[in-house]
Protein backbone atom coordinates (compact mmCIF):
# COMPACT_ATOMS: atom_id res chain seq x y z
CA UNK A 1 0.00 0.00 0.00
CA UNK A 2 1.67 3.74 -1.19
CA UNK A 3 -1.69 5.70 -0.65
CA UNK A 4 -2.37 7.20 2.73
CA UNK A 5 -5.21 8.16 5.02
CA UNK A 6 -5.28 10.02 8.60
CA UNK A 7 -7.93 9.95 11.04
CA UNK A 8 -9.24 11.95 13.94
CA UNK A 9 -10.31 10.98 17.39
CA UNK A 10 -11.65 13.37 20.22
CA UNK A 11 -9.77 12.89 22.89
CA UNK A 12 -12.57 11.17 24.78
CA UNK A 13 -13.69 9.05 22.49
CA UNK A 14 -10.02 8.07 22.31
CA UNK A 15 -8.98 7.44 25.98
CA UNK A 16 -12.12 4.90 26.17
CA UNK A 17 -10.94 2.90 23.24
CA UNK A 18 -7.39 2.95 24.64
CA UNK A 19 -8.76 1.93 28.23
CA UNK A 20 -10.32 -0.91 26.82
CA UNK A 21 -7.36 -2.06 25.18
CA UNK A 22 -4.62 -1.72 28.01
CA UNK A 23 -6.15 -2.20 30.70
CA UNK A 24 -3.03 -3.82 32.15
CA UNK A 25 -3.42 -7.39 31.60
CA UNK A 26 -1.01 -6.99 28.70
CA UNK A 27 -3.24 -9.01 26.84
CA UNK A 28 -5.58 -8.24 23.09
CA UNK A 29 -8.60 -6.82 22.89
CA UNK A 30 -10.89 -5.63 20.50
CA UNK A 31 -13.73 -2.83 19.65
CA UNK A 32 -14.95 -1.73 16.38
CA UNK A 33 -15.42 2.37 15.39
CA UNK A 34 -17.73 3.74 13.08
CA UNK A 35 -16.19 6.69 11.22
CA UNK A 36 -17.51 9.45 9.21
CA UNK A 37 -15.73 10.20 6.06
CA UNK A 38 -13.87 13.66 4.85
CA UNK A 39 -12.09 13.44 0.86
CA UNK A 40 -10.55 16.49 -0.34
CA UNK A 41 -7.04 17.20 -2.26
CA UNK A 42 -6.27 13.66 -2.68
CA UNK A 43 -6.42 13.17 1.18
CA UNK A 44 -8.70 10.98 3.03
CA UNK A 45 -9.41 11.13 6.32
CA UNK A 46 -11.48 9.48 8.93
CA UNK A 47 -13.71 11.01 11.72
CA UNK A 48 -14.25 8.42 14.75
CA UNK A 49 -17.65 9.03 15.66
CA UNK A 50 -19.13 5.91 17.62
CA UNK A 51 -17.20 3.79 19.58
CA UNK A 52 -18.20 0.13 20.23
CA UNK A 53 -16.27 -2.13 23.08
CA UNK A 54 -16.15 -5.89 22.44
CA UNK A 55 -16.83 -8.02 24.74
CA UNK A 56 -14.76 -10.35 26.06
CA UNK A 57 -15.68 -13.87 25.08
CA UNK A 58 -18.77 -12.26 23.70
CA UNK A 59 -17.86 -10.06 21.02
CA UNK A 60 -14.01 -10.83 21.02
CA UNK A 61 -13.59 -14.53 21.33
CA UNK A 62 -10.77 -17.08 20.74
CA UNK A 63 -10.31 -17.39 17.22
CA UNK A 64 -10.57 -20.36 14.55
CA UNK A 65 -7.38 -19.33 12.64
CA UNK A 66 -5.11 -16.26 14.72
CA UNK A 67 -5.72 -15.66 18.44
CA UNK A 68 -8.69 -13.58 19.23
CA UNK A 69 -11.41 -12.59 16.69
CA UNK A 70 -14.52 -10.16 16.79
CA UNK A 71 -17.39 -12.60 16.54
CA UNK A 72 -19.74 -13.05 13.36
CA UNK A 73 -22.77 -11.77 15.15
CA UNK A 74 -20.72 -8.19 16.83
CA UNK A 75 -19.31 -7.88 13.23
CA UNK A 76 -22.80 -8.07 11.46
CA UNK A 77 -24.79 -5.84 14.03
CA UNK A 78 -22.57 -2.96 13.40
CA UNK A 79 -21.90 -3.36 9.81
CA UNK A 80 -25.53 -2.96 8.79
CA UNK A 81 -25.16 -0.38 11.28
CA UNK A 82 -22.42 1.56 9.59
CA UNK A 83 -24.52 0.66 6.40
CA UNK A 84 -27.53 2.46 7.40
CA UNK A 85 -25.77 5.66 8.63
CA UNK A 86 -23.68 5.73 5.90
CA UNK A 87 -20.39 5.29 8.28
CA UNK A 88 -17.01 3.73 8.05
CA UNK A 89 -16.60 0.60 9.69
CA UNK A 90 -13.47 0.14 11.50
CA UNK A 91 -11.99 -3.25 13.29
CA UNK A 92 -9.71 -2.67 16.28
CA UNK A 93 -7.39 -4.88 17.88
CA UNK A 94 -3.74 -3.88 19.75
CA UNK A 95 -0.91 -5.45 19.79
CA UNK A 96 1.69 -4.86 23.02
CA UNK A 97 3.85 -2.58 21.47
CA UNK A 98 4.62 0.91 21.78
CA UNK A 99 6.11 3.95 19.46
CA UNK A 100 5.61 1.48 16.98
CA UNK A 101 3.39 -1.17 15.36
CA UNK A 102 1.83 -2.88 12.66
CA UNK A 103 -0.25 -6.00 10.99
CA UNK A 104 0.73 -9.40 11.69
CA UNK A 105 0.72 -11.63 8.68
CA UNK A 106 -2.13 -13.59 9.75
CA UNK A 107 -4.45 -9.80 10.64
CA UNK A 108 -3.69 -9.62 7.18
CA UNK A 109 -4.72 -12.89 6.03
CA UNK A 110 -7.94 -12.26 7.77
CA UNK A 111 -8.75 -9.11 6.29
CA UNK A 112 -8.63 -10.58 2.51
CA UNK A 113 -11.10 -13.37 3.91
CA UNK A 114 -13.53 -10.95 5.18
CA UNK A 115 -13.64 -7.82 4.03
CA UNK A 116 -14.74 -8.27 0.38
CA UNK A 117 -17.98 -9.54 2.01
CA UNK A 118 -17.73 -6.57 4.34
CA UNK A 119 -17.65 -4.14 1.52
CA UNK A 120 -20.78 -5.64 0.02
CA UNK A 121 -22.75 -5.29 3.01
CA UNK A 122 -21.30 -1.73 3.31
CA UNK A 123 -22.86 -0.71 -0.14
CA UNK A 124 -20.33 1.81 -0.77
CA UNK A 125 -18.71 2.59 1.59
CA UNK A 126 -15.37 1.47 2.64
CA UNK A 127 -14.15 -0.91 6.00
CA UNK A 128 -11.04 -1.47 7.15
CA UNK A 129 -9.18 -2.38 10.51
CA UNK A 130 -6.85 -0.08 13.05
CA UNK A 131 -4.20 -2.02 14.87
CA UNK A 132 -2.62 0.28 18.33
CA UNK A 133 -0.17 -0.02 20.00
CA UNK A 134 0.86 1.97 23.31
CA UNK A 135 1.79 5.48 21.35
CA UNK A 136 1.25 4.40 17.86
CA UNK A 137 -1.22 3.18 15.12
CA UNK A 138 -1.45 1.68 11.84
CA UNK A 139 -4.54 1.47 9.50
CA UNK A 140 -5.78 -1.03 6.60
CA UNK A 141 -8.78 0.67 4.87
CA UNK A 142 -10.18 -1.02 1.50
CA UNK A 143 -12.37 0.84 -0.81
CA UNK A 144 -14.97 -0.33 -3.56
CA UNK A 145 -12.80 0.63 -6.11
CA UNK A 146 -10.13 -1.42 -5.52
CA UNK A 147 -7.92 1.13 -3.36
CA UNK A 148 -6.63 0.26 -0.13
CA UNK A 149 -4.92 2.77 2.11
CA UNK A 150 -2.40 2.52 5.04
CA UNK A 151 -2.11 5.78 8.04
CA UNK A 152 -0.22 9.14 7.64
CA UNK A 153 -1.03 9.91 10.96
CA UNK A 154 -3.98 10.24 13.51
CA UNK A 155 -4.49 13.30 15.22
CA UNK A 156 -6.39 13.42 18.78
CA UNK A 157 -8.08 16.27 19.36
CA UNK A 158 -8.75 17.20 23.17
CA UNK A 159 -7.89 20.66 24.80
CA UNK A 160 -3.93 19.81 23.56
CA UNK A 161 -3.26 18.13 20.25
CA UNK A 162 -1.76 14.80 20.06
CA UNK A 163 -0.41 13.52 16.89
CA UNK A 164 -0.07 9.49 16.45
CA UNK A 165 2.11 7.37 13.52
CA UNK A 166 2.53 3.56 12.98
CA UNK A 167 6.24 4.56 13.74
CA UNK A 168 8.40 7.70 14.16
CA UNK A 169 8.61 9.90 11.12
CA UNK A 170 12.13 11.50 10.51
CA UNK A 171 11.56 15.39 10.85
CA UNK A 172 14.00 17.87 9.08
CA UNK A 173 15.32 19.76 11.67
CA UNK A 174 16.67 22.47 9.74
CA UNK A 175 17.78 25.35 12.41
CA UNK A 176 17.36 28.46 10.59
CA UNK A 177 18.15 31.32 13.30
CA UNK A 178 14.98 33.17 12.66
CA UNK A 179 13.61 30.71 15.36
CA UNK A 180 16.49 30.23 17.41
CA UNK A 181 15.36 32.17 20.78
CA UNK A 182 11.45 29.73 20.57
CA UNK A 183 13.46 26.69 19.48
CA UNK A 184 14.97 27.04 23.24
CA UNK A 185 11.87 26.99 24.39
CA UNK A 186 10.14 23.76 22.52
CA UNK A 187 13.00 22.31 20.79
CA UNK A 188 14.16 21.39 16.80
CA UNK A 189 11.06 19.32 16.63
CA UNK A 190 8.34 21.36 18.02
CA UNK A 191 9.59 24.22 15.32
CA UNK A 192 9.37 21.42 12.49
CA UNK A 193 6.10 20.52 14.01
CA UNK A 194 4.72 24.19 13.58
CA UNK A 195 6.41 24.75 10.15
CA UNK A 196 4.01 21.44 9.16
CA UNK A 197 0.74 22.76 10.04
CA UNK A 198 -2.10 23.99 8.11
CA UNK A 199 -4.08 26.88 10.06
CA UNK A 200 -7.40 28.46 8.67
CA UNK A 201 -7.87 31.97 9.29
CA UNK A 202 -11.62 33.30 8.73
CA UNK A 203 -11.61 37.42 8.43
CA UNK A 204 -8.31 38.91 8.23
CA UNK A 205 -9.49 42.62 9.48
CA UNK A 206 -8.06 43.94 12.84
CA UNK A 207 -7.77 40.84 14.84
CA UNK A 208 -7.45 38.19 12.44
CA UNK A 209 -4.15 40.44 10.60
CA UNK A 210 -2.69 40.03 13.82
CA UNK A 211 -3.35 36.39 14.38
CA UNK A 212 -1.83 35.79 10.68
CA UNK A 213 1.47 37.67 11.42
CA UNK A 214 1.61 36.43 15.03
CA UNK A 215 1.59 32.52 13.47
CA UNK A 216 3.90 33.75 10.47
CA UNK A 217 6.58 34.85 13.03
CA UNK A 218 6.20 31.80 15.08
CA UNK A 219 7.11 29.96 11.65
CA UNK A 220 3.93 28.14 10.52
CA UNK A 221 4.44 26.90 7.27
CA UNK A 222 1.00 26.57 6.07
CA UNK A 223 -1.98 29.30 5.46
CA UNK A 224 -5.38 29.21 4.37
CA UNK A 225 -6.77 33.02 4.69
CA UNK A 226 -10.62 33.67 3.94
CA UNK A 227 -12.12 36.92 3.43
CA UNK A 228 -14.36 38.43 0.61
CA UNK A 229 -13.05 42.39 1.92
CA UNK A 230 -10.82 45.17 0.51
CA UNK A 231 -9.29 47.24 2.79
CA UNK A 232 -10.86 51.01 3.52
CA UNK A 233 -9.38 53.74 5.02
CA UNK A 234 -11.21 53.35 8.27
CA UNK A 235 -8.82 49.97 8.21
CA UNK A 236 -6.04 51.51 8.29
CA UNK A 237 -5.55 51.73 12.55
CA UNK A 238 -6.08 48.35 13.11
CA UNK A 239 -5.09 45.95 10.10
CA UNK A 240 -1.80 45.14 10.59
CA UNK A 241 0.32 45.96 6.68
CA UNK A 242 -2.53 47.79 5.48
CA UNK A 243 -0.98 50.95 4.14
CA UNK A 244 -3.05 54.28 2.12
CA UNK A 245 -2.20 52.86 -1.43
CA UNK A 246 -3.70 49.56 -0.30
CA UNK A 247 -6.73 51.67 0.40
CA UNK A 248 -7.30 53.64 -2.50
CA UNK A 249 -6.35 50.55 -4.53
CA UNK A 250 -9.28 48.73 -3.06
CA UNK A 251 -6.65 45.74 -2.30
CA UNK A 252 -7.78 42.63 -0.53
CA UNK A 253 -7.64 41.86 3.26
CA UNK A 254 -6.45 38.41 2.41
CA UNK A 255 -3.94 39.97 -0.07
CA UNK A 256 -2.16 42.48 2.02
CA UNK A 257 -2.05 39.09 5.04
CA UNK A 258 -0.01 37.36 2.49
CA UNK A 259 2.27 40.03 2.05
CA UNK A 260 2.66 40.41 6.00
CA UNK A 261 3.11 36.85 5.64
CA UNK A 262 5.69 36.30 3.43
CA UNK A 263 7.76 39.24 5.18
CA UNK A 264 8.05 37.38 7.85
CA UNK A 265 8.07 34.00 6.58
CA UNK A 266 8.77 33.76 2.73
CA UNK A 267 8.59 30.02 2.96
CA UNK A 268 5.09 30.24 3.31
CA UNK A 269 2.59 28.28 1.58
CA UNK A 270 -0.63 30.50 1.57
CA UNK A 271 -3.84 30.11 -0.06
CA UNK A 272 -5.71 32.90 -0.85
CA UNK A 273 -9.56 32.83 -1.10
CA UNK A 274 -12.02 36.36 -1.70
CA UNK A 275 -15.27 35.14 -1.31
CA UNK A 276 -18.01 34.62 1.88
CA UNK A 277 -16.77 32.10 3.74
CA UNK A 278 -20.73 31.08 4.50
CA UNK A 279 -20.92 29.67 0.97
CA UNK A 280 -20.18 25.96 1.11
CA UNK A 281 -17.53 26.47 -1.86
CA UNK A 282 -15.69 28.50 0.47
CA UNK A 283 -15.95 26.73 3.91
CA UNK A 284 -15.01 23.33 2.25
CA UNK A 285 -11.83 25.25 1.73
CA UNK A 286 -10.65 24.87 5.07
CA UNK A 287 -11.66 20.68 6.31
CA UNK A 288 -7.89 20.30 5.36
CA UNK A 289 -6.73 22.45 8.22
CA UNK A 290 -4.96 21.41 11.45
CA UNK A 291 -5.92 24.35 13.35
CA UNK A 292 -8.93 27.05 12.50
CA UNK A 293 -9.07 31.11 13.88
CA UNK A 294 -12.15 32.98 13.79
CA UNK A 295 -11.85 36.41 13.83
CA UNK A 296 -15.15 36.88 11.23
CA UNK A 297 -17.99 38.97 13.63
CA UNK A 298 -21.15 37.74 11.71
CA UNK A 299 -23.34 35.33 12.56
CA UNK A 300 -23.59 33.27 9.72
CA UNK A 301 -19.75 33.01 9.91
CA UNK A 302 -19.69 31.62 13.45
CA UNK A 303 -22.83 29.52 12.64
CA UNK A 304 -20.33 27.78 9.62
CA UNK A 305 -17.13 27.71 12.13
CA UNK A 306 -19.46 26.21 15.17
CA UNK A 307 -20.26 23.27 12.42
CA UNK A 308 -16.80 22.50 10.89
CA UNK A 309 -15.24 22.17 13.95
CA UNK A 310 -17.73 19.40 14.82
CA UNK A 311 -18.61 17.36 11.98
CA UNK A 312 -14.88 17.55 10.71
CA UNK A 313 -13.39 17.49 14.32
CA UNK A 314 -10.85 20.40 13.81
CA UNK A 315 -9.63 22.00 16.83
CA UNK A 316 -10.24 25.83 16.55
CA UNK A 317 -11.04 29.28 18.09
CA UNK A 318 -13.46 32.05 18.18
CA UNK A 319 -12.37 35.24 18.41
CA UNK A 320 -13.22 39.17 18.99
CA UNK A 321 -13.88 42.23 21.09
CA UNK A 322 -16.68 44.30 22.05
CA UNK A 323 -17.29 47.48 23.06
CA UNK A 324 -20.96 48.30 24.93
CA UNK A 325 -22.12 51.93 25.23
CA UNK A 326 -25.26 53.34 26.57
CA UNK A 327 -27.25 54.78 23.58
CA UNK A 328 -29.13 57.68 25.44
CA UNK A 329 -25.96 58.80 27.42
CA UNK A 330 -23.04 57.79 24.86
CA UNK A 331 -21.79 56.10 28.56
CA UNK A 332 -19.29 53.07 27.88
CA UNK A 333 -20.20 50.21 30.21
CA UNK A 334 -17.95 47.50 28.59
CA UNK A 335 -15.05 46.89 26.90
CA UNK A 336 -13.89 43.24 26.71
CA UNK A 337 -11.77 41.02 24.60
CA UNK A 338 -12.60 37.29 23.82
CA UNK A 339 -11.08 34.03 23.67
CA UNK A 340 -13.18 30.87 23.17
CA UNK A 341 -11.92 27.94 21.86
CA UNK A 342 -14.13 25.06 20.32
CA UNK A 343 -13.35 21.45 20.41
CA UNK A 344 -15.22 18.53 19.29
CA UNK A 345 -18.28 18.47 21.36
CA UNK A 346 -17.02 21.24 23.95
CA UNK A 347 -17.44 25.12 23.89
CA UNK A 348 -20.56 24.57 21.03
CA UNK A 349 -21.21 28.84 20.17
CA UNK A 350 -24.75 27.02 19.62
CA UNK A 351 -24.67 25.17 23.84
CA UNK A 352 -23.36 28.85 24.41
CA UNK A 353 -25.78 31.25 23.08
CA UNK A 354 -23.17 32.65 20.95
CA UNK A 355 -25.21 32.59 17.75
CA UNK A 356 -28.12 34.64 17.54
CA UNK A 357 -30.99 33.48 15.67
CA UNK A 358 -32.59 36.58 15.67
CA UNK A 359 -29.34 38.29 14.06
CA UNK A 360 -28.83 35.51 11.77
CA UNK A 361 -32.25 35.97 10.63
CA UNK A 362 -30.95 39.98 9.91
CA UNK A 363 -27.73 39.17 7.80
CA UNK A 364 -29.93 36.89 5.36
CA UNK A 365 -31.46 40.18 4.49
CA UNK A 366 -30.48 42.89 2.03
CA UNK A 367 -30.17 45.94 3.32
CA UNK A 368 -32.87 47.16 1.27
CA UNK A 369 -34.82 44.43 2.89
CA UNK A 370 -34.05 45.69 6.44
CA UNK A 371 -34.92 49.29 5.58
CA UNK A 372 -38.36 47.99 4.67
CA UNK A 373 -38.92 45.46 7.72
CA UNK A 374 -38.07 48.63 9.64
CA UNK A 375 -34.26 46.79 11.04
CA UNK A 376 -32.40 49.68 10.05
CA UNK A 377 -28.60 49.07 8.71
CA UNK A 378 -26.36 47.87 10.88
CA UNK A 379 -23.57 50.54 11.50
CA UNK A 380 -20.33 48.77 12.47
CA UNK A 381 -18.91 47.96 15.67
CA UNK A 382 -15.96 49.91 17.60
CA UNK A 383 -12.94 48.48 16.96
CA UNK A 384 -9.34 49.00 18.65
CA UNK A 385 -6.17 47.80 17.73
CA UNK A 386 -5.30 47.19 21.18
CA UNK A 387 -8.61 44.93 22.28
CA UNK A 388 -7.97 43.24 19.51
CA UNK A 389 -4.36 42.20 20.46
CA UNK A 390 -5.54 40.67 23.55
CA UNK A 391 -8.01 38.43 21.98
CA UNK A 392 -4.84 37.68 19.18
CA UNK A 393 -2.42 36.92 21.59
CA UNK A 394 -3.87 35.07 23.91
CA UNK A 395 -5.40 32.95 20.77
CA UNK A 396 -2.28 32.31 19.80
CA UNK A 397 -0.64 31.56 22.81
CA UNK A 398 -2.87 28.13 22.85
CA UNK A 399 -2.48 26.98 19.93
CA UNK A 400 1.25 27.17 20.61
CA UNK A 401 1.18 25.43 24.05
CA UNK A 402 -1.83 22.73 22.79
CA UNK A 403 -0.59 21.98 19.43
CA UNK A 404 2.58 21.27 20.58
CA UNK A 405 1.60 19.51 23.70
CA UNK A 406 3.53 21.84 26.07
CA UNK A 407 0.63 21.79 29.02
CA UNK A 408 -1.48 19.10 30.37
CA UNK A 409 -4.88 18.31 29.09
CA UNK A 410 -6.93 17.82 32.11
CA UNK A 411 -10.41 17.87 29.80
CA UNK A 412 -11.67 21.03 31.37
CA UNK A 413 -12.29 23.53 28.64
CA UNK A 414 -12.68 27.84 29.43
CA UNK A 415 -13.26 30.33 27.93
CA UNK A 416 -10.93 34.00 28.47
CA UNK A 417 -12.86 36.97 28.56
CA UNK A 418 -11.25 40.25 29.37
CA UNK A 419 -13.19 43.10 30.99
CA UNK A 420 -10.96 45.99 30.51
CA UNK A 421 -12.91 48.73 32.78
CA UNK A 422 -13.00 46.22 35.84
CA UNK A 423 -10.18 46.77 38.20
CA UNK A 424 -7.04 44.14 37.56
CA UNK A 425 -7.46 41.13 39.72
CA UNK A 426 -11.28 41.05 37.81
CA UNK A 427 -10.30 41.62 34.52
CA UNK A 428 -9.49 38.49 33.30
CA UNK A 429 -13.41 36.29 33.58
CA UNK A 430 -12.88 32.44 33.41
CA UNK A 431 -15.55 30.88 32.08
CA UNK A 432 -16.53 26.92 31.39
CA UNK A 433 -18.85 26.60 28.98
CA UNK A 434 -22.14 25.20 28.87
CA UNK A 435 -22.49 21.80 26.87
CA UNK A 436 -26.04 20.53 25.97
CA UNK A 437 -26.29 16.91 25.90
CA UNK A 438 -28.49 16.83 23.25
CA UNK A 439 -27.24 19.62 21.29
CA UNK A 440 -28.00 18.93 17.49
CA UNK A 441 -24.85 20.61 16.62
CA UNK A 442 -22.23 19.18 18.85
CA UNK A 443 -23.36 15.92 21.01
CA UNK A 444 -21.76 12.76 19.44
CA UNK A 445 -25.54 11.29 18.93
CA UNK A 446 -26.36 14.72 16.92
CA UNK A 447 -26.50 14.53 12.75
CA UNK A 448 -23.58 16.42 12.22
CA UNK A 449 -20.74 15.38 15.20
CA UNK A 450 -18.28 13.57 13.09
CA UNK A 451 -19.94 12.80 10.14
CA UNK A 452 -17.59 14.67 7.51
CA UNK A 453 -18.57 14.79 4.07
CA UNK A 454 -21.83 12.89 5.00
CA UNK A 455 -23.66 16.21 6.54
CA UNK A 456 -24.51 19.22 5.07
CA UNK A 457 -22.71 22.35 6.15
CA UNK A 458 -25.04 25.07 7.19
CA UNK A 459 -24.23 27.32 4.36
CA UNK A 460 -25.41 29.97 1.74
CA UNK A 461 -25.84 28.24 -1.79
CA UNK A 462 -22.96 29.47 -3.55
Amino acid sequence: MTKKCNIRFSRELYDKIMNHLFPGDKDEHGAVLLAGLSETNDLTTLLVREVHLAQEGTDYAKGKVGYRALTPKFIHQLITRARDERLVYLAVHNHGSDLEVEFSKVDFESHQRGYPALLQIARGMPVGALVFGRRSIQADIWFPNGTRLDLDSAVIVGNTIQRLTPSPKKKHLGTPETYDRQIKMFGKIGQADIAGCRVGIIGLGGIGSLVAEYLARLGVGKFCLVDDDCVEISNLSRIVGATMTDAIGEITKVEVARRTILQANNNAEIEIVVDDFAKESVAKRIIDCDYLFLAADSMRARLVFNAVVHQYLIPGVQLGSKIRSDTASGVILDVMSANRPVRPGKGCLWCNQLIDPTLLAKEAKTDEERKTQAYGVEEANPSVISLNAISAAHAVNDFLLDYLGLRSDDGLLYYEHFHHLKSVPNARNIVQPRQDAECPECSNTSHRYGRGDLARLPCIEG
